[in-house]
């Protein structure tokens, strides 16, 4: 037991590791070939801010363990809503500034309402995974044409292009690319199996597990970037990374289990999990755009989403 965890934390520090390896180099492989910092934030980065998770579900769904697989992305999505930007938000007030992120919340909404859809009837098809995933490069055709488009006094503009990385001679992105398509596939294995043998030990099922553990783990990484986006006064790319985050998570991480191990999913996913997603998603886009047209989550708000994030976890384990 105390190795699996051992196993498991190893095997999250590489998965972190490897991400923000992969994310350092693909970034500034793309600014050394002339694409756009906008491009490279709300598409490249937004992805590799959900890599984890969706080498994650690929890993697991391939193992033959697809509950584990949707807990992984219904759980990051609570995660990312309740813990992190409720965390974030008692830190500093996040102020919702961008027109970039205002058009990014339907589609977020839109998205969780269809994975509610295809979940309902507790089996998640090829078709569906299908669907999902081609949805996700259509969203990623959507999101390159918004930034080539993006008002130039938008301030998640000049917040994502500090955040790309310069002066990184191409030979150097290649590999750090390299290492962390390498990294990504050996740790999420090394997560997985740990996790499943964890998760047997305690007498959890497949879906809880990858709505706890691998789920707050995968998670952490934008816990640890919101905070200090938000230190830095970077209020819309620290809330931006959340709800592209949240996208991928639904169209890509979702799809997996449905394209590698479609089949019958735990009731549990359909009448609890993916309700208690949907209803963070619309208290965020609340508190976002509130009736006093403050356009801000205050640290009350902070408050009531990390209040539901501790009421979930009671309701897991009761």
């Amino acid at each position: 037991m105390i190795t699996d965890i051992v196993i498991f934390l190893i095997g999250l520090g590489l998965l972190s590791w490897g991400a923000d390896r992969f994310v350092y180099g693909a970034s500034a492989l793309a600014k050394n070939i002339g694409i756009s910092p906008m491009m490279i934030g709300l598409t490249i980065v937004a992805m590799g801010s959900s890599a984890p998770e969706i080498v994650v579900s690929a890993t697991a769904s391939m193992a033959g363990n697809p509950n584990t697989a949707v807990g992984n992305a219904l759980g990051s999505n609570i995660t990312n809503i309740a813990l992190v930007l409720g965390l974030t938000a008692l830190f500093k007030p996040l102020m919702v500034n961008s027109s970039t992120l205002r058009r990014e919340m339907p589609v977020l909404l839109l998205v969780t309402l269809l994975a509610v859809y295809f979940l309902s009837d507790s089996l998640l098809s090829l078709v569906e995974g299908s669907t999902l995933i081609v949805l996700f490069f259509v969203v990623i055709g959507g999101v390159a044409w918004i930034s080539t488009n993006i008002e130039k006094g938008d301030p998640i503009l000049a917040e994502t292009e500090e955040e790309i990385p310069s002066d990184v001679p191409t030979s150097k992105a290649v590999l750090w690319v390299i290492v962390g398509l390498i990294m990504l596939p050996l740790s999420a294995n090394l997560m997985v199996d740990s996790a499943v043998s964890i998760a047997q030990f305690f007498g959890l099922s497949e879906l809880v597990i990858g709505l706890t553990i691998i789920a707050i783990g995968t998670s952490l990484p934008e816990l640890a970037a919101s905070i200090a986006g938000v230190l830095k006064n970077e209020d819309d790319l620290a809330l931006g990374n959340i709800i592209g985050s949240n996208i991928f998570n639904l169209l890509a991480v979702l799809a997996m289990p449905g394209l590698i191990s479609p089949g019958v999913i735990d009731e549990a996913a359909a009448n609890r999990d993916s309700y208690a997603m949907l209803g963070l998603t619309i208290l965020l886009i609340l508190f976002s755009f509130n009736l006093r047209g403050t356009r801000c989550i205050n640290r009350w708000e902070g408050g009531v989403l990390l209040a539901c994030f501790a009421g979930y976890q009671v309701l897991l384990f009761s």
